[in-house]
């Protein structure tokens, strides 16, 4: 016991000062966001003083053009999430079930494509959405993110697929259904834990891109919210208490999903990790 002590005391210590490092920062984001400019920078900081308010946030959401930042986010990010979930579906369905020439080369493509900085891509992916004439559209951001998130998707619900028994397909097509129906009403259903990462992963990609946001449009009518709490900052003052209550309003989906479905995330991605 007595060397177990100190051992859980070192423990406890280096959660503490963990939790601490990561928690005071978004503990002052929330603070910051009932401030006014001046007072954030008051010295010493206080996490409540007398200009406490709800300004910041009744000025977000009474802006027509802040509430598109975030209609646009969503709905950008609810329509990647279905393309990506059906089209990896199919696709770890004939991975993980068929064997075909090629399977091999593709899916080292696949997995290639991981390593590519996405960086790297903007001006071949610029010069291909202003040649199809989508600039500056929803299309041009949902075909974008879609092939981003395939094949992280593709990889994971493959290893998912891989641990679901093949004989559930076929006492499926014994009792005479289809491939289609072995899979939407069989395989979708147990691998909802799979599912459920994947379309989580997705969206918290697509609500958090900002390069690609930026480039690939040009006005506020399409773009979401990180372009919109990048567009307080000016060229000579920041509209810091702005920032800060956009920012959490934009938190607050990924937070809440995260807390929802955290048991299903953890699960999904552990299982494709190891079976993969």
């Amino acid at each position: 016991m007595k060397t177990k002590l100190p051992t859980k005391i070192f423990l406890w210590i280096g959660l503490i000062i963990a939790g601490a490092f990561s928690g005071l920062p978004i503990l002052w984001l929330v603070s910051s966001s009932f401030k006014s400019d001046r007072d954030i920078f008051e010295l010493p900081p206080k996490l409540v003083d007398s200009s406490f308010s709800f300004k910041a946030y009744i000025s977000i959401l009474s802006d027509s053009e802040k509430v598109r930042y975030f209609i646009n986010s969503y709905a950008i990010a609810a329509i990647v999430v279905v393309c990506t979930l059906v089209i990896a579906l199919l696709a770890s369905y004939c991975f993980s079930r068929f064997s075909f020439p090629g399977k091999k080369i593709i899916n080292t493509i696949i997995i290639s494509m991981q390593a590519i900085p996405p960086i790297t891509l903007l001006i071949p992916y610029l010069t291909i959405i202003v040649f199809l004439g989508i600039f500056d559209s929803y299309l041009a951001l949902i075909l974008t993110y879609t092939i981003f998130t395939l094949p992280y998707a593709i990889l994971l619900l493959t290893g998912y697929m891989n641990t679901l028994p093949k004989e559930l397909d076929e006492a499926v097509l014994i009792d005479g259904g289809s491939r289609f129906q072995a899979l939407w009403l069989i395989l979708v259903p147990s691998a909802l834990p799979g599912i459920t990462s994947v379309g989580l992963y997705t969206f918290f990609q697509c609500w958090n891109e900002y390069l690609y946001a930026l480039t690939l449009t040009k006005t506020n009518a399409v773009r979401t919210v990180p372009i919109g709490i990048a567009s307080m900052m000016g060229q000579y003052a920041f509209q810091w208490s702005n920032i800060m209550a956009m920012s959490i309003l934009g938190s607050l989906p990924v937070i809440i999903i995260a807390l929802f479905f955290q048991k299903y995330f953890i699960a999904g991605m552990t299982v494709g990790a190891v079976k993969a």
